[in-house]
């Protein structure tokens, strides 16, 4: 072999059977290969394991669709490049022409805009309600003929709690599947649920690391095998060296969650009782509307803390701005603690009625919390609004 050749066919490193890496391989190829037509054939019909493309799949990918698929309490898993890309690519598979969805004013702001803007485009309908108008939901999976429910549970940023039973419970009876953005919860929530396709954004808690994108569509076998072939079409793949590092992120995804969680519940009490806060939205606080509710349905409380001060636009500025541990950035669920101001969280296209009921003021700042001592992140809290104020 001459050496232009070798480069291109360097030497095989076979590993002897009981000799096992203990952190998978990244399969950071594109192409696999079977040794010849008829097997190459036998896979493309479904007749054999393997892999071929790794726009398909690809053995990396696998490993973390499984994982994923088992802690969500589900059959299968398809893995996309961000989170966006599974409520894109999830809804775009699903609905059809002249199909009317369910969604709702305190839904993520992309979800609405594909909804609204996207999928309108096509012919699909929707209507529009808040998360807690139980009557309406009932009236509108009576009377309209609805294909899918689209939801999430606790909401963006105003940590709403969807009553799941309820939602499930009308959308079957009225022959909707029900899509559960599952992020904020996590993995380790609500598959106890009759939810159909669950979404999540890798990029949050599932890498914690705030170094990679991902996103993860969960559900029945049946349901990712109708999917699947759509979605491969569309190419919103997930890069295998991305959904190694998401791997080893899911990794401590347990420890940092329950940290997280136990930081958000001593920053929510601390802000609950300072004079400039008018209002906290977590769940595991006693005075949230649905804290009851959440205790049901949730094993824990979720890390995101939204608080609305006295104040507006410049008071929020001002906190962001003040705080030393707390960066004004995108996202939740990293390692560390992140700061969303009321210019940020703001949406242009609520009209009046929606905009009061999305809970979103001039006041309104999310906390991302993070992984920082619980003490370190108090006291920033306390003297940024000190500042805030002045």
């Amino acid at each position: 072999m001459e050496k232009n050749t070798l480069v291109n066919h360097p030497p095989d490193v076979p590993l002897p059977a009981d000799n096992r890496p203990l952190v998978a391989p990244i399969y950071q190829s594109v192409k696999f290969s079977f040794d010849d037509t008829e097997e190459t054939l036998r896979y493309l019909r479904g007749q054999r394991e393997g892999f071929f493309y790794s726009r398909s799949a690809n053995p990396t990918l696998k490993q973390l669709q499984l994982l994923l698929a088992r802690l969500q309490g589900r059959d299968d898993c398809l893995l996309t490049g961000s989170g966006v890309a599974t409520i894109a690519a999830s809804l775009l598979s699903v609905c059809k022409q002249s199909d009317h969805i369910l969604a709702f004013v305190e839904s993520y702001g992309p979800t609405r805009y594909i909804v609204q803007h996207l999928l309108a485009k096509f012919g699909v309908a929707h209507t529009l309600l808040s998360i807690g108008d139980l009557p309406g939901i009932e009236r509108v999976l009576r009377e309209v003929p609805t294909r899918l429910v689209v939801f999430e549970s606790p909401t963006n940023p105003v940590t709403k709690i969807a009553d799941i039973e309820h939602l499930t419970a009308h959308a079957r009876r009225a022959g909707a599947l029900t899509v559960l953005d599952n992020t904020f919860a996590g993995f380790h929530n609500h598959g106890a649920y009759d939810i159909d396709i669950f979404l999540h954004s890798l990029t949050k808690y599932a890498s914690g690391h705030g170094d990679v994108m991902g996103g993860a569509i969960i559900a029945r076998g049946e349901l990712i095998a109708g999917m699947r072939k759509d979605i491969g079409a569309m190419g919103p793949t997930l890069d295998p060296h991305a959904a190694f590092l998401i791997q080893r992120g899911m990794r401590t995804y347990f420890l940092r969650y329950e940290r997280q969680c136990a930081n958000a519940l001593a920053a929510s009490q601390f802000l609950e009782s300072h004079p400039r806060v008018k209002r906290v939205h977590y769940p595991g606080l006693g005075s949230h509307p649905q804290h009851q509710l959440a205790r049901r349905q949730m094993s824990d409380f979720g890390t995101v803390v939204t608080i609305e001060l006295d104040g507006g636009f410049e008071q929020g500025a001002r906190l962001a701005e003040a705080l030393q541990f707390f960066s004004i950035s995108a996202s939740v669920g990293s390692t560390e603690s992140l700061v969303m101001p009321p210019q940020l969280l703001a949406s242009h296209e609520y009209t009046a009625e929606q905009r009061a009921a999305s809970l979103v003021t001039p006041g309104t700042v999310r906390l991302s919390i993070g992984l920082e001592d619980a003490t370190d992140l108090i006291q920033d809290l306390g003297q940024a609004l000190d500042k805030a104020f002045l």
